[in-house]
Order: structure tokens, then sequence, then C-alpha cells
């Protein structure tokens, strides 16, 4: 059956829904699978900067959701239970851990069995047979965790299939063209379109399906993946704004790491991009935008990590006294 323009747009918002919803579902299955046994290990592996790092990368790894991770870690801020310098770590480490799921979408490019139309069926029936005969709990939070990877494995094929048509379109490339020609559109584009959805791994897999597609170039690729990052940190800042003034500190040390990691790894792509114009023209595969989102977050914690004190110092900067002085004075 061949599809009109209104069935691929109806496709896309489809395969969209089921690909945020399968999201949600592994993130929520993972977690409670793990139980309280996150909470716990956060309270215990935060002992040193570096711990705290480690920790932020393994939570966020088993979470998919660095948001998640960002909150709770913002929460326990508020609760006495972190240390800025510690949240700082974890916050770092949780911006390495949330691009699994970018080489997860990749998948498709690493060989036939791995195409969501392949597996997703399977994981899906696994998991609803899981989820619907297990007697125990923790088969059922197992059955959760497949049932999610394969709604979000069939999201992926709907949005890949609803794009197909639309390769060799002039209004695509000219899009990605005029991204691509204006670093600050793309990344305030990526920057919107991440803090809407409430999630960098979402709309980084959604980047990722129109690449799949030929559709994006590497400089518009590069400088939408970099706003991705920074609209990641809405949630936190959500989370910290009704909290105590710790809480937005993490939640400021947040945005400040990833503001200043695209700022300096922005003008270095602008730089690299000024003299070769061929690849920033080039098209870009989901594999390689896996590449870069993983690239940008580890060099990023590099150049940053020493450098956590300042950042906490820094959040004290931005965030006004006067608010606690005025109620002091009571």
């Amino acid at each position: 059956m061949t599809l009109t323009g209104a069935g691929y747009l109806f496709q896309f918002i489809g395969g969209l829904g089921l690909f945020l919803y399968g999201m949600e579902l592994l993130s929520d299955g993972l977690q409670r699978f793990a139980g309280d046994g996150l909470r716990t290990l956060l309270k215990i592996l935060t002992g040193n900067r570096l711990a705290a790092l480690l920790t932020g990368i393994g939570i966020t790894a088993v979470m998919q959701s660095s948001s998640a991770a960002t909150v709770m870690t913002v929460g326990f801020v508020d609760a006495g239970a972190l240390t800025l310098e510690e949240a700082a770590g974890v916050i770092m480490g949780a911006n390495i851990g949330t691009t699994v799921t970018a080489w997860l979408v990749s998948l498709s490019e690493w060989g036939h069995i791995f195409r969501p139309e392949c597996i997703a069926p399977l994981l899906a029936g696994i998991g609803a047979f899981l989820q619907i005969f297990a007697e125990h709990g923790k088969k059922k939070k197992a059955g959760e965790i497949l049932l999610g990877f394969g709604i979000l494995f069939i999201g992926l094929s709907f949005l890949s299939g609803a794009v197909m048509p639309y390769r060799s379109s002039r209004v695509f490339s000219r899009l990605f063209c005029i991204l691509g020609e204006n670093p600050l559109l793309a990344l305030l584009g990526g920057a919107f379109v991440t803090a809407f959805i409430q999630s960098s791994s979402a709309s980084v897999g959604i980047l990722q399906t129109l690449a799949a597609s030929g559709l994006v170039s590497w400089r518009a690729a590069v400088f939408i993946t970099l706003g991705q990052n920074i609209g990641t940190c809405a949630t936190a800042l959500i989370a910290g704004a009704g909290a105590g003034r710790n809480a937005r500190r993490a939640a400021a040390v947040h945005l400040l790491f990833n503001v200043i990691g695209s700022i300096w790894i922005g003008a270095v792509m602008y730089g690299v991009f000024c003299l070769r114009r061929d690849l920033a023209a080039s098209s870009v595969s989901a594999a390689q935008i896996a590449a870069f989102h993983t690239a940008f977050n580890l060099a990023n914690t590099i150049v940053l990590f020493p450098f956590t004190e300042e950042l906490v110092r820094l959040s004290d900067r931005l965030l006004s006294h006067k608010g606690e002085k005025r109620r002091s004075a009571f």
C-alpha cells in the first residue's frame, strides 16, 4: 500500500510517539528493576569526585536517562546527602552515560540483524509474554524493559520509513542546509526540541533517524547535537526551581557544564569546518552522530573535571543571595 503525504506525516507522528513511549517504558523498567539499590549506590559511591563521576556514568547507563539521574542528584543535594562537588561529578558522568542510547539507535548501521524492524518484534514479543504470564516481580520488570526496547525500535522503524520518501526532497535538504550554515540557529533548534520533549536521548535519536536517510550534514549535526546537550538541562532546572538554594546550584552546574562545553567545542568544530568545507557539507551517519555525542561529553568532562570547584563557585555567583538576605531580616 502506497502512503500519501498525510500518511507519511501520521506515520512520523506515530513513530515519534512510540519512540518516546518506549524510552519512558525502558527507563521506568530499568529503575524499577534496580529498585532502591540505585539510590543506595549513589549515596555510597560518591565519596570523592572521581567515584562520583564513575557513579554518574554507571547509573545513567543503567537508567537510560540522564535527566532522571540528574534530577535524583539535585534531590540528594537538596536533602543534604550529597555535596555540590560530588553532585557535579555525578552530573558530568551522567552526560557520558546518556550517550549509550545513541549507540543503541545506531545499531541498524552495523548489520541487518541489528535493524529495528528485525529485532523489535522479538523483543516486544518476549517482553509482552513476560509481562502477561510471569508470576514474579523481577520477571515482570524484565519484561517491561524488553517491551520498552521493542517499542522504541518499532518507533524508530516507523520514523525511518516516514522520512525515507523525502531523502531527495529539496525542502528537507534546504532546511538542514540553513541549519548547517547558521550554527547559532542549529544550536537553538537542538536546545528547544530537547527541552520540549524532555529527553536528549530521544532528540538525538530523532536526529540519527534523519541522518540515516542522508538528510543531515556534518555541520548541521554537530551544532544541533551541541544544542541538544544544552536543552537536556531544562529538566534539572525545573526540578531545582522549587527546591533549596544548593539544589538550584546543582542544576546551574549542569547548565554551566553543557554551555561551556558547547562554546569551546563549537568553536573548535567551526574552525574545522572552515578549513574542511567538504566535510562540513557531507552527509553524516547515525553512528557518526553517536560517536560525536560521546566524544563531546568525554572531551568536555576531561577538560572541566579538574575545575569542578570553580564550576561550583560560579554557580554560587549566578544565584543571588538577595532572597536569603531579605528573609533573614525578619
